[in-house]
């Protein structure tokens, strides 16, 4: 006969270690999950199940927190690009850049609340440097002087990672339909344009991806005629 485990027997499972990187997925989860003002120390240590004072062995303050994310974001961002399936550069620089790119804004739809902390980083990432770097190794291949190439990432901006900063939403919220009526209705007599031009954007597509005049359809056109008038300068030598 099998001898009965005794009532009080309890089988832990082995916990997994603390350490730098679980903090950080940890805080991109929650991030994801409630919000970026949801990003405490409080709230992180609940999310990885210890005490807040754990959580210093790992990462020294919130600004901290804040630089490992844009690191987590930026490796997903890296290692999607190296995923693309595109032509090579020397064949279509355009297809190659634009598909990159593309892969890029794929991680941020996932992440919307990402590029408010990559804005806010007062130093630049090693990371970025580096998405910028194979940036620059496109456009070579595809026949750039480093003079356009220069010119190329003045021009493409933060879109080349795949964001951009909006004309009307710049912290990037979406108003409730109801709520962007009734700011066209004060505006109407005042900004008759600008009005007119919102209510065809509302009316045509009332959900945004990253911000009121974000969506995917004229993101991908803005970056065509970027990359459209870059070609015309890079052939004709300027």
């Amino acid at each position: 006969m099998t001898p009965r485990a005794d009532a009080d027997e309890v089988t832990e499972q082995p916990r997994v270690p603390l350490s730098r990187r679980r903090v950080l997925r940890a805080a991109v989860a929650l991030a994801d999950r409630d919000g970026l003002g949801a990003l405490t120390m409080r709230r992180l240590a609940q999310e990885v199940g210890v005490e807040a004072m754990s959580l210093y062995h790992h990462v020294a303050n919130k600004e901290a927190v804040f630089d490992g994310v844009v690191e987590v974001i930026l490796g997903e961002i890296m290692a999607a690009v190296d995923d693309v399936d595109a032509p090579p550069p020397e064949e279509d620089w355009q297809a190659a850049l634009r598909a990159q790119i593309l892969a890029a804004r794929d991680v941020f739809l996932r992440h919307r609340w990402a590029p408010q902390v990559l804005e806010s980083r007062s130093a630049t990432s090693p990371l970025v440097i580096a998405y910028y770097d194979h940036v620059v190794g496109v456009l070579r291949a595809g026949g750039f002087s480093y003079e356009l190439a220069h010119r190329a990432l003045h021009v493409l901006g933060s879109r080349a990672l795949g964001f951009t900063q909006e004309l009307f939403s710049p912290d990037g919220a979406q108003a409730p339909a109801e709520g962007a009526d009734a700011i066209m209705e004060q505006m109407a007599d005042r900004f008759p344009n600008i009005v007119g031009m919102m209510a065809d954007a509302v009316h045509n597509d009332p959900d945004g991806t990253l911000g009121f005049c974000d969506d995917q359809f004229e993101f991908e056109f803005a970056l065509d005629l970027i990359l459209e008038g870059l070609e015309r300068r890079r052939t004709a030598g300027r």
